[in-house]
């Protein structure tokens, strides 16, 4: 091929690349001085607090009784600071307000007083994967002392990325807490979205494959395994057809729940305190309290609006 063709066909493709119309949707205008999410800054983030929650189990191996409060300390230290920036990242991505000096420090103030709102929420969340970390030690027999399980099951590593995602949330900071969640998603196969609402003692046998919504509502002591979706089983959309955000749409689980692996669980139903639902089930309906349900449903195909599919 020539060089003119080359430097043609080029040129064309950074034409059709830089159009108005390739770009509509896809494109994130940046501004100067704005900073952006950085995925390895948040992997350090996660992995600080992992050090900070779990010491001895993740960061430096040789933390005692005697160093335990300077790691931490000098840990939490750096957490404020990462956090604060990857906050104003997201407060900087969300807003599409034309970028000023007030604006900017008004961010900053917000970012650095979120930070420091969710390293005190640090100890509650804490206690939260303790029981966590119970409930999967208390549920697996193969499981020989909580070393092992905080070292090396997934769902530990799921749901501390999970719960301080949700913690996050909770303090209205946009788009970080989903990139959270799905870094734990990329490294443990379990998908939580971060707004769904999680009790203590919760576990998940092996985890691959686990699907939770968004809206979907988890009591205490619920244990679920491989491959089950807690998902919506349809969406109602709004007068241009398209789906409606933010209205429940995801299952209740109540306490005591056990869930079988590659059970699916769709829609605002509500499985009742100390259900239990067979593997390969499907249920679009309610459970009433302490029900076991083995066999599948029939499911009519009106059940669902297959122009939208299912999802979380």
């Amino acid at each position: 091929m020539g060089i003119d063709k080359l430097t043609s066909i080029l040129t064309q493709t950074v034409e059709k690349l830089s159009s108005e119309d390739s770009l509509k949707g896809i494109f994130h205008q940046h501004r100067d001085g704005d900073p952006l999410p950085s995925a390895a800054a948040l992997g350090e983030i996660i992995s600080l607090a992992r050090s900070i929650i779990f010491p001895g189990y993740y960061g430096k191996s040789t933390v005692n009784t005697r160093t335990i409060k300077y790691h931490i300390g000098v840990n939490i230290e750096r957490l404020h600071k990462l956090l604060a920036e990857q906050i104003m990242a997201g407060l900087c991505f969300a807003d599409n307000e034309d970028g000023t000096r007030e604006k900017a420090e008004e961010r900053k103030r917000t970012s650095d007083e979120l930070s420091i709102q969710l390293i005190s929420r640090l100890p509650k969340i804490r206690a939260m994967l303790a029981t966590d970390v119970l409930a999967a030690y208390n549920g697996d027999p193969a499981a020989e002392n909580v070393g092992e399980i905080i070292s090396c099951y997934p769902v530990i590593k799921a749901l501390t990325n999970y719960r301080i995602a949700h913690e996050l949330v909770a303090l209205g900071v946009p788009l970080i807490p989903r990139i959270m969640t799905e870094m734990a998603h990329s490294e443990t196969g379990i998908d939580i979205h971060p707004g769904a609402q999680i009790g203590k003692h919760f576990t998940i046998d092996h985890g691959t494959g686990v699907v939770i919504g968004a809206t979907c509502i988890i009591g205490d002591n619920v244990k679920i395994y491989q491959g089950v979706t807690l998902g919506a089983k349809s969406f109602p959309l709004d007068k241009s057809g398209n789906p409606i955000k933010g209205i429940p749409r995801h299952p209740i689980i109540g306490d005591d729940v056990v869930i079988y692996a590659n059970a699916t669980v769709l829609g605002r139903v509500t499985i009742g305190k100390g259900c239990v639902v067979g593997a390969n089930v499907w249920v679009t309906k309610d459970m009433r309290p302490n029900t076991k349900k083995y066999k599948q449903e029939k499911i009519s195909i009106l059940d669902f609006e297959f122009n939208n599919g299912t999802g979380i």
